[in-house]
């Protein structure tokens, strides 16, 4: 249902990309918003956007008096919902919704949601261009980078959304047609108390779900099945490691989808996505629009050209015998394990950022067996460090280009560097994708080695 928030006390909490659509959103709306940020003015890219368009500002804090007396607080997901100031407009009974919430209130199209640790953006951004090839009008966003709220004001036929346990948080009446969750490992514990909040966040995906709808679930992750039992919708479950006798399984280099009487077979060697990591992406990202009858060789065509996104396991070089790879997206321990599933060792390995407290210790094995040389950066180093040194040669980087330098003297020919560091990127850089850039900039700034 429409809400109408005309001449409504709005405060808009962080001045990120999605806070600065929200705050445009209401201001279109006709709401007195408020955009309150942490940060001074100087140190939000994009405010001036919202210049000459009448928005309050409220910043180098939250101001408590502004949300207990506002009617609506409106959250951007890197602020959460215990901040002091949001706290306490949740006490004095203010409604505070998130972005997703919001912009659900206002789409009349199906919405296919997609969570889990890892693979969202690869598992979202396929399944928009296998909708786009079949002639659907389809938006593509959420957590991904383009906030659901620019979707509002367009038709479409289909919305496709990656989100994180962030923006569950604030969900009410949030429902998609399709769920899916993709698979569950530690994450963000420098946020959540402990991991079975970290699930019970990821899972407020299905709750307002009933029979109509479907999850789609990886039937090889024992998390996600747990967390997962008892959820209203349809299941509809893939495998990486099995034929299964409905849904997308594997077997024999092919993936197959059953439903009913009718079975696909589609050769994973045809992708260009490698790595099992990426063939779950796949199967995840088909079953919704193979159920709403894309025919299955459009959906393999779109499949088979798609080269993956920017910052997740990308060549950036092949320098003197050694491919270097940016792994920037790789900001979970789960993350890295399977980008190190996917190359043969020797592998230097670049890591370390912002430690996100979890745990280290299912590093060791992949560590152990193929990383040659691991070289830290950032404010988990030294406890990274502690956690896996023993397993490998190990050294301290103060910068990232620095981190460059070091592999380039140490990894012999043959070998790889992989930038995947397991953390955040928030103690050194903007965002990953930022730390990224600064990675592949050093690397081909990098010179061959002359012949002598």
């Amino acid at each position: 249902m429409k809400r109408d928030f005309s001449h409504k006390k709005v405060v808009v909490t962080g001045g990120g990309r999605t806070g600065l659509a929200l705050a445009d959103y209401f201001l279109r709306r006709g709401a007195e918003v408020t955009l309150s940020d942490r940060r001074p003015a100087a140190r939000i890219p994009g405010l001036q956007s919202l210049e000459g368009k009448g928005v309050n500002l409220d910043l180098e804090g939250h101001t408590p008096e502004l949300f207990t007396s506002a009617d609506l607080v409106a959250i951007s997901p890197g602020v959460p919902l215990t901040a002091p100031a949001v706290a306490a407009a949740l006490a004095a009974g203010v409604p505070v919704l998130g972005e997703i919430e919001i912009a659900f209130s206002e789409v009349f199209a199906p919405i296919v949601a997609i969570t889990g640790t890892n693979g969202k953006s690869t598992t979202t951004t396929l399944m928009g261009e296998i909708f786009k090839a079949w002639g659907k009008k389809t938006f593509v966003g959420g957590n991904l980078g383009t906030p659901l709220t620019e979707a509002v004001d367009g038709e479409w036929d289909w919305l496709v959304a990656e989100l994180s346990s962030f923006q569950l948080e604030a969900i009410h009446e949030f429902r998609p047609r399709y769920a899916l969750l993709l698979n569950l490992s530690e994450d963000h514990l420098d946020r959540y108390p402990d991991m079975d909040s970290y699930v019970a966040a990821k899972v407020r995906i299905f709750e307002n779900m009933d029979g109509g709808d479907v999850a789609v679930l990886n039937a090889e992750d024992p998390m996600v099945i747990e967390a997962a039992e008892g959820i209203a919708p349809r299941v509809v479950l893939f495998s990486s490691r099995r034929k299964l006798s409905s849904g997308m399984g594997f077997a024999d280099g092919d993936m197959v989808w059953r439903r009913g009487d009718d079975e696909y077979r589609f050769p994973a060697g045809e992708l260009l996505l490698k790595g099992l990591h990426n063939i779950e992406n796949v199967m995840a990202a088909l079953i919704p629009p193979l159920m709403e009858g894309c025919p299955p060789e459009l959906a393999w065509r779109t499949a088979c050209a798609f080269a993956g996104l920017d910052h997740r396991m990308a060549p950036v070089r092949v320098l003197d015998g050694v491919t270097w790879y940016n792994d920037s997206k790789g900001t979970n321990v789960g993350s890295v394990v399977k980008s190190l599933a996917g190359l043969p060792a020797p592998v230097t390995l670049i890591a370390g950022g912002k430690d996100k407290g979890g745990d280290y210790s299912p590093l060791a094995d992949p560590v152990r067996a193929k990383v040659r040389h691991l070289i830290l950066i950032g404010q988990a180093g030294p406890r990274m460090a502690s956690a896996l040194g023993e397993f490998t040669h190990t050294v301290m980087a103060g910068t990232l280009e620095e981190a460059v330098q070091r592999a380039r003297e140490v990894t012999p020919e043959g070998g790889s560097v992989l930038l995947s560091p397991g953390c955040s990127s928030f103690d050194m850089f903007e965002s990953f994708e930022q730390r990224g850039e600064v990675f592949t900039r050093a690397v081909r700034a990098l010179p061959e080695r002359k012949a002598i």
